[in-house]
């Protein structure tokens, strides 16, 4: 059974989607058959694994609104072991959809709860996987309530600057509300450090207050910033392909390693 995680912060520009393209595929590379959900209208993390969004005929917007089932939106990519379902700006209108499918099927057999979505359909693909990853939008609306309810965990990525713990108390309020509603198993997996700027005392300060504020829920790895890391996606590539040997490849890889082992597993 595949353990869900959601990569969660309502932050943009922290390196979610960065984080959720690579260690998708570096978990691959290490024998671990993993399905990434781009839940982000944008769909970067589409484009971002190689997937053309001109010649998508299923989404995460369909499989949402049930006009797909989920099993014709799963697209395999290049990179080993690593399937994706899509997203495109479709998505962005989900949530009025949403609560009308919920006042349709309210007096039928099939009764549908709009936080519930995602869980229900993963249910039926979750056997299929060791790790489902899920790459949350830069906000707190339905979309990411949908994937708190769906996940096991949490991954929450965040960046070396002076206000990193910004908002990380709201979005811990809502992992413990999400907790309390809809997912009392919801757990926080780790906090992922990322964009760390060389020898800067800033970035040493902001380690140093997130690992006092989490303890033993940071990783080792610590993702620098790079200029390779931004230019990937835009080459519809991550970064394993793209740049096989530098540096950003070894820390995804060594990330890998760590979500490993914290699930009892061997690559």
């Amino acid at each position: 059974m595949g353990k869900i995680i959601a990569i969660v912060n309502q932050k943009g520009g922290v390196g979610k989607t960065t984080t959720s393209i690579n260690l998708s595929a570096s978990l691959g590379v290490l024998g671990k058959k993993v399905l990434m959900i781009d839940l982000d209208p944008q769909g970067n993390a589409t484009t971002g694994v190689g997937v053309d969004k001109k010649g998508i005929d299923n989404s995460i917007y369909e499989v949402l609104t049930l006009k797909s089932d989920i099993k014709d939106a799963i697209i395999k990519t290049k990179s080993v072991n690593l399937d994706v379902i899509p997203a495109y700006l479709n998505l962005a209108g989900v949530e009025m959809e949403l609560i009308e499918l919920e006042r349709k099927y309210r007096d039928t057999d099939q009764k549908i709860n709009r936080v519930m979505r995602l869980k229900d359909e993963l249910s039926k693909v979750k056997d299929n996987y060791d790790f489902i990853l899920i790459d949350c939008p830069p906000s707190l609306g339905i979309l990411t309530t949908n994937a708190l309810a769906a996940a096991d965990s949490v991954l929450i990525p965040v960046q070396c600057e002076y206000y990193a713990l910004e908002g990380i108390m709201q979005l811990i309020n809502t992992i413990m509300l999400a907790q309390r509603k809809v997912n009392p198993n919801l757990d926080i997996e780790g906090v992922l450090l990322t964009m760390l700027s060389v020898n800067t005392n800033l970035g040493l300060e902001v380690i140093s207050s997130i690992k006092e504020f989490f303890k033993e829920r940071v990783y080792d790895t610590i993702i620098p910033r790079l200029i390779k890391l931004a230019e990937a996606p835009s080459h519809g590539k991550t970064i394993l392909d793209y740049d096989p040997r530098g540096k950003g490849t070894r820390a995804y890889i060594n990330l890998a390693k760590e979500v490993i082992e914290r699930n009892g597993t061997k690559e």
